[in-house]
């Protein structure tokens, strides 16, 4: 993979960032915008509550050609033409960093979280080409594969329908993705079931039409979504959302859906390994997707 000049980490201006977008554009990787919080744009109107088809929760690119960043993952491109179009203009003026699809460039990231899991890396996995992060190292390997959160503590794999934050190349020659890497994916633990944590995020406001007859309607909702999310047996994180998508469009806008009702969905998808910052994120996502 040929290597851009010039690329700085992810503490740039706007102009910066759109330009370091396009020197990764040019090496063919698919770069998309993270807004605050290191998540993606939501998505437009036209594509609100998947009225397009949608894309990120597809397992391939579905059928929306919405111009702008508003499909997660599935946005990013590596045509110069988008990136500094003018819809995706604004989104770098209020970027707060690049990201990447490490399954469209063919490379696999390694996420590793914390001094534990980089000391775990270090014995198990092929030294590699590293990248610093917060908290940890990015680990990438040459070759793609599907995306797992949690294969172990502290260790998630981001590859295919998933996203990384540029922060550039940092050090070491890249090594081909080796089997141990692979095998983590087939092999990831049955989850503990965690102690619920604190409700960071609140119900929706009311102010909506109630189109709920009965309080049974809210619960059988509530009861399928609980389900949904821990019988998913793979994509945990996209299922996740879905189902956070489809209970606040269907209870979202009236006031019936109460802060009891979210921790429910949180814990359920903690059951299944979800972090607390992811199911916020899944959440957030949700809610800006919808307008609320």
């Amino acid at each position: 993979m040929t290597q851009p000049t010039d690329i700085r980490r992810d503490d740039q201006r706007p102009s910066e960032r759109l330009r370091t977008a396009l020197d990764l554009a040019a090496s063919r990787i698919p770069v998309l915008p993270l807004r605050a919080g290191k998540v993606p744009f939501g998505n437009c109107p036209a594509c609100a509550n998947n009225a397009c088809g949608g894309r990120p929760n597809m397992k391939t690119p579905g059928p929306c050609a919405c111009p702008g960043p508003c499909h997660a993952w599935a946005a990013a491109t590596t045509d110069p033409h988008v990136i500094d179009s003018g819809i995706w203009r604004r989104a770098w003026l209020c970027a707060s960093a690049v990201a990447y699809h490490p399954g469209g460039a063919g490379l696999t990231v390694v996420d590793l979280d914390n001094a534990d899991a980089i000391a775990w890396a270090r014995k198990n996995l092929p030294v590699t080409q590293t990248v610093p992060t917060t908290r940890g190292e990015h680990w990438l390997y040459l070759g793609a594969m599907q995306s797992v959160n949690a294969v172990r503590p502290g260790v998630d794999i981001k590859s295919t329908m998933s996203y990384a934050r540029w922060l550039g190349f940092g050090t070491g020659a890249m090594t081909a993705l080796p089997d141990t890497v692979r095998a983590l994916a087939g092999s990831k633990p049955a989850p503990v079931q965690p102690a619920p944590q604190p409700l960071t995020v609140s119900a929706p406001a009311g102010g909506g039409e109630c189109r709920h007859r009965t309080p049974a309607f809210l619960e059988r909702g509530i009861t399928m979504a609980e389900q949904r999310i821990t019988g998913a047996s793979e994509a945990v994180h996209t299922t996740v959302y879905r189902t956070f998508l489809a209970v606040l469009s269907t209870h979202g806008r009236c006031g019936c859906l109460t802060e009891t009702h979210v921790s429910r969905l949180f814990t359920a998808a903690q059951s299944k390994g979800e972090s607390v910052r992811h199911c916020t994120d899944a959440w957030t996502n949700a809610r800006t997707a919808l307008g609320m």
